[in-house]
């Protein structure tokens, strides 16, 4: 009788082993956090060149659907910024204009797989993915002027506030991220992945430039006979012209470009962190 309940311990525990070392590696999603490069296209930079980057930071959190499909979603914190001093455009070097701003901004995105992933298995480590999603931000861009910093969208540079039919434009816009990556993993835990992801937005004021120009003369002077800070702001060709050749002198005249909108991209590195489980294999019947 002793043998027999030994026997039968032993098995117990054989079969326990056996079904452990089976167990199923399902990987649930992933939270993680970013860091990069941001960089801004639009009127003050038309040929999408890439040599002023800002910083960009970001954190998200991923559901996984499988080894292929996943929903991200990811909060960022980015600066643009640019100048026409940068430009190799006569005339917009002659326009003179510049801006910064922050870029606060939440999405939602769809990541794709090309390939099989899965966490702590060698043979499915790595995978190139696309990701596509849609987002909203917040901008509100200003410039420099005499050391102090200014914003524009109060002062209505292109008319928006003297009454002329022109809108005040929003500090929030809809973007949609768009972009590829690749995604390697470092440990049973830990991802890394390097992404490329361009905005496409609705905004066409990230740098407060848009339409034509207006006449300088209706915005107001103050009671001591001093322009305002809009008067300057509107038009800086003065400042590479001279006061009597600025171009802002004919109203109408092309400040910027409304047929496209502004646009931004940010190159990140991101590090991640594994939520999984594990499952039983299915039973056999025989």
């Amino acid at each position: 009788m002793n043998r027999l309940l030994i026997f039968a311990l032993i098995s117990c525990l054989l079969s326990f082993e056996s079904k452990a070392q089976t167990v199923e590696y399902v990987p649930q999603g992933e939270f993680g956090i970013s860091f990069g490069a941001a960089h801004y296209f639009g009127d003050l930079n038309t040929r999408a060149a890439l040599n002023r980057p800002k910083p960009v930071l970001g954190a998200f959190f991923r559901k996984q659907f499988g080894n292929y499909v996943g929903l991200r979603v990811s909060a960022h914190f980015a600066q643009l910024g640019y100048s026409d001093v940068y430009s190799k455009n006569e005339y917009q070097k002659a326009r003179n204009l510049s801006f910064n701003t922050n870029i606060w901004e939440l999405a939602v995105q769809g990541d794709f797989n090309f390939l099989k992933f899965v966490p702590n298995n060698p043979d499915y480590l790595f995978t190139p993915y696309v990701t596509l999603g849609l987002g909203l931000f917040s901008y509100d861009p200003y410039a420099v002027f005499n050391g102090k910093k200014e914003y524009l969208r109060p002062l209505g540079t292109e008319g928006q506030t003297l009454g002329i039919g022109r809108k005040e434009y929003s500090t929030m816009g809809i973007c949609i991220p768009f972009g590829v990556g690749i995604k390697y993993n470092l440990t049973p835990k830990t991802n890394v992945s390097f992404e490329i992801c361009q905005r496409f937005t609705n905004a066409d004021y990230l740098d407060d430039v848009s339409t034509n120009y207006v006449d300088r003369s209706l915005f107001a002077v103050g009671a001591s006979g001093v322009p305002s800070t809009a008067y300057y702001l509107q038009d800086r060709s003065y400042e590479t012209l001279g006061d009597n050749s600025r171009l802002g002198s004919v109203p109408g005249r092309q400040r910027g470009w409304s047929k496209q909108k502004d646009q931004y991209v940010f190159g990140e590195i991101s590090i991640s962190f594994n939520i999984s489980s594990y499952r039983c294999p299915s039973v056999v019947s025989y």
